[in-house]
């Protein structure tokens, strides 16, 4: 496959997991915002360090208000990690590749970046933001089930899997990290009745809340909930389960191009570094340089797999 489709196909599917995971994170910044208005400001801007925009924003935004916050991350076509600028790479991904791909995923494709124009063309009120919010997830949900269910098996597939499971790996650890050091206002807070609370939203947050309850016999609380985002392997959003598909769908296209790349070899550096863990080991060592070093890993791999797959030759 020549670099350049396989970037189309990586990046197409990045965009689409990146502005799923946005509507996710402005959902959990709302639904804190409303359990918790002593300092709202505080709330939304946890929103913007968590998809690490905040340098982008204060240089257009001088307050931390729920208005200018969603606009930022929904609409803004000056930001280019807004969920208009990303659909709309996502398509001009999609029609880049568009002969790699089936016409059910460029239909679905398509369909979001139309749905999503006529719903974000003006500012959205924080009456409708959570229909807007559930219309984003659901048009990504659309996409992948096209993927998933009309695809060949092949290394299209698995470029197009390898940048959704690199970009929402990337987000829990961030989303999680950014828990722990900017929504909870005290250390002494650890483990009382605000943070179990904040750590409940955040699973609603990333549609894990009912996946809890069923897999988890713990309670509500930091330890538990970490534990499920982090190392359980059965959350199709933890860190363990995108590491455990990012090995496999680099060793698919290993395979089918008959040689071992450095990537893989990363990814299978970040899988056993979550394998085998235990959550406390990891609170003791520090969970915020846990992620950190995570995040690390991750970005240098997305370098890795361009630079392998000599996506921009």
């Amino acid at each position: 496959m020549l670099g350049k489709t396989a970037g189309g196909l990586y990046w197409m599917f990045r965009n689409l997991e990146r502005a799923e995971n946005t509507a996710r994170l402005i959902e959990a910044g709302f639904r804190i915002a409303l359990t918790r208005s002593t300092d709202p400001a505080s709330d939304w801007r946890s929103v913007i360090v968590t998809s690490a925009q905040q340098a982008a924003y204060e240089a257009k935004c001088q307050t931390y208000q729920s208005t200018q916050v969603t606009e930022f991350l929904l609409r803004d076509p000056s930001n280019p990690s807004s969920v208009m600028s990303l659909i709309k790479n996502a398509r001009d991904n999609a029609r880049l590749t568009r002969t790699a791909i089936t016409s059910e995923v460029w239909g679905a494709v398509n369909e979001t970046w139309m749905r999503l124009c006529d719903q974000l063309s003006a500012p959205v009120p924080d009456t409708e933001l959570p229909k807007v919010l559930a219309s984003i997830r659901r048009q990504s949900a659309l996409v992948r089930g096209a993927l998933h269910g009309t695809m060949l098996r092949n290394d299209v597939y698995d470029f197009c899997r390898l940048g959704t499971f690199l970009e929402r790996a990337d987000n829990t650890a961030r989303i999680v990290d950014v828990k722990y050091h900017a929504l909870l206002p005290s250390p002494s807070f650890v483990g009382s009745k605000m943070d179990n609370v904040q750590w409940e939203t955040l699973l609603r947050s990333v549609s894990g809340h009912r996946a809890f309850r069923w897999g988890s016999d713990g309670e509500y609380n930091a330890a538990n909930i970490a534990n499920f985002l982090i190392l359980d392997r059965r959350m199709p959003r933890s860190l363990g389960y995108c590491a455990d598909n990012l090995v496999d769908n680099l060793t698919y296209i290993c395979d089918q191009y008959g040689q071992e790349t450095e990537s893989l070899e990363r990814a299978h550096a970040i899988d056993s570094r979550l394998r085998g863990r235990d959550i406390h080991e990891i609170f003791d060592e520090g969970l915020h340089e846990f992620l950190s070093t995570t995040l690390i890993h991750l970005g240098e791999l997305g370098l890795q797999i361009e630079k392998d797959y000599r996506f921009f030759q």
